[in-house]
């Protein structure tokens, strides 16, 4: 077991205890960084996922860590690579869809802290023993939700869960009730059209509805 990667699990759960919600951004224009990450800090969401999606993804990042009160981690990691940029970036955690051991290894070198992504149990047993207690549940809706979340937390007691991936404003409740989920990740909260309309009040409208999603837990 790494010593790292406990570490770096027990500063995941950290951030994923900042708010019920951790949004999952997909931003596609600079000049959107910092109001976004603006209004979402306004409405009492501060555990920013950016993912390397776009063009200007690292340059958002870069951005959002000017933001006070912003956590800011890099999304949609997949190689050695992505890592590093995304902490020379500023980064301070990271997100994965999955894990492989270059990504774990390259995360811990740089350390950064890293929530990964699992689909299975047997995906989350071998992290388990390399020390990550706290992982990305994805894609979870697709994987069986609630349900297979249900299922794992008896035989996998020690381990807590972010889902992701098909959830939003009228199932993350569901999610956040089960007592080995500590968050939730969707895009819900900054909607394409809202993005393109820079209708910041709005996003920080959806923000604070999200923190109230915080009773579920």
């Amino acid at each position: 077991m790494s010593i790292i990667a406990r570490d770096s699990s027990r500063i995941i759960r950290e951030i994923c205890g900042l708010a019920p919600v951790m949004p999952v951004l997909v931003v596609n224009e600079l000049k959107s960084a910092k109001p976004l990450a603006e209004a979402l800090v306004s409405g009492g969401i501060i555990a920013l996922e950016v993912t390397l999606r776009t063009p200007v993804a690292l340059d958002v990042i870069r951005a959002m860590s000017e933001v006070a009160g912003a956590h800011v981690g890099a999304g949609t990691l997949i190689t050695a690579d992505d890592v590093r940029a995304a902490k020379q970036a500023g980064a301070k955690f990271g997100v994965s869809p999955g894990a492989t051991a270059e990504l774990l290894s390259a995360c811990e070198k740089e350390n950064l802290p890293l929530l990964p992504g699992v689909a299975t149990a047997s995906e989350a047993m071998k992290l388990l023993a390399r020390g990550y207690d706290v992982l990305k549940f994805f894609p979870a809706a697709a994987s069986g939700g609630v349900t297979v979340l249900k299922a794992l937390s008896g035989p996998l007691p020690a381990i807590d869960f972010c889902p992701t991936g098909g959830i939003n404003a009228n199932t993350a409740a569901s999610y956040l009730a089960l007592d080995n989920v500590v968050c939730v990740g969707g895009s819900w909260l900054t909607p394409p059209d809202l993005l393109e309309q820079e209708c910041w009040t709005e996003i920080t409208k959806l923000a604070n509805q999200a923190t109230k999603l915080a009773d579920c837990r």
